[in-house]
This record gives C-alpha cells, structure tokens and sequence, in this order.
C-alpha cells in the first residue's frame, strides 16, 4: 500500500503545474527581464538575520508594483509572528510568503485562519542529518501551508538559504514522497545540476538565487534561459515517464 501511495503522489506531481520561482531580486529592470522569461514567482528576501538584503523595503514595494498576473511577487522572510507577517505582506502588497525561519503552529493557523488569501511557503532546511526533524514539521504544519520549500543550511555562515550550496536531494526526495503538500527544490541549484536535481526527486517546482548571477550580482539572461530550459525539460521527462 505504501509504494502504490508512493507512485500515486509521483503522478500526482507530474502532472501539476510546475514552478520556477528566482529569489533575489535587484530591481524592476531584472524583475521584467525575469517576467519576459516566463519566471512566475519572483521572490525577495527582507528582513534577514544574516543574508545581506538585496534591495530596500522601500524599493521592493515599487519594483513589485511592476509585477503582473501570471507572474507572482514572494516575500522571504524569517518573521515568525503572524502579524508581523501579514503586516509586511500588506505593506509589499504580496500575496505569497516563504517563511524561512522557526515559526510554531499556533502562529501558522492565526496567519492561515486571518488571511486566507495569502500563499504560504514553508521552508525546509536541510541540516546533517535533521531528517526526521524535517519529517515532524511536515507532519504538525501541512494544514496552513501551501507548499514547503527545501533549502540549504550552511553551517560556515549560517544562511539557511542563498548558500550556492546543495545538499542530499534523497532528503528533499522523501520529504516530497512524504508531504500532502507540493514541495519545491531549492539550494544551490544552477543550469548545469537542475535537471538532474529534478529527474531525482520529483518536486512540484525549482528556485533558484546565486545560481543564476553573474560576477556583478545581477541574474544573467542566458543563465536564467538555460536553466528555465533545462527544467522544463526535465519536468516533461518526468511527466512522460510517470504516464
């Protein structure tokens, strides 16, 4: 029962709709060039504890001005009270927050229960072996989230993402066979290793940060196509293969 549950939800995940979301973004300029590119979620990462911001709060509120219908405006965040969230999703005017840091269950279903209308993303961080920690949040948290992500903690800085670092995707491979929610792959992913991240674990969508940035910091247009190609192609594969 349990591998024909396993195989249903790699089906399930095949024929969905698939995500590639780009964090960090610098400007409306990389922001319309990412739209242009067929990126549907464009994140930005405010108010970090460790991560240097990429742009203001106040430059963020004018470039998501800029951002239209397909295409989605994420907040990054490591708030973890629901109020201050709702606050700050209000003041960017986004419908849709990654939460990246420790938030309890109590805040989750106050956030879920005030706003509804606003998409959570739930982050899952990859540590040596915290597996089974993964596991539990998954297990406590999946009714007021939307989706998960799985990134990379880095213990050298101590970023939980935007590292350029992977990490064991048969982690992120049983916390997508696992979830009742779709989970995304994030964490060092780049042009040349998506398509093999993706054919290996099956996720709903890819982000990508570092990855896709030239020398100067800014998201490179023909990085950015490559790795867009490149999972798309992977995702068909998969689709294919899954029936």
């Amino acid at each position: 029962m349990k591998l024909q549950n396993k195989n249903l939800k790699q089906k399930e995940n095949g024929k969905m709709n698939k995500i590639i979301q780009v964090a960090g973004i610098i400007d409306a300029e990389e922001a319309k060039m990412l739209m242009e590119l067929g990126v549907e979620y464009l994140g930005f990462p405010l108010r970090l504890p460790v991560n240097k911001e990429d742009l203001t709060e106040d430059e963020a509120v004018e470039v998501i001005k800029g951002i239209h219908h397909p295409h989605k405006a994420a907040l990054i965040t490591y708030l973890n009270d629901a109020e201050e969230i709702i606050n700050f999703c209000d003041k960017l005017n986004v419908k849709v927050v990654q939460l990246h840091g420790d938030i309890n269950s109590q805040q989750l279903k106050l956030l879920k229960n005030r706003r509804p209308d606003i998409e959570v993303i739930k982050s899952l961080v990859v540590r040596k072996n915290n597996l089974t920690e993964l596991e539990n949040i998954v297990k406590i948290s999946s009714q007021w989230i939307d989706l998960y992500i799985t990134d990379t903690f880095d213990p050298e800085t101590g970023a939980s993402g935007a590292t350029g670092k992977t990490h064991d995707w048969k982690v992120s491979k049983r916390l997508i066979e696992i979830s009742p929610k779709p989970v995304i792959l994030a964490g060092g992913l780049n042009p040349f290793n998506v398509r093999e991240a993706i054919l290996s674990t099956n996720p709903v969508g890819v982000d990508v940060h570092t990855g896709i940035e030239s020398v100067n910091g800014r998201k490179d247009q023909q990085m950015t196509k490559q790795f867009i190609k490149e999972s798309i192609s992977a995702f068909k594969e998969l689709e294919i293969a899954l029936g």
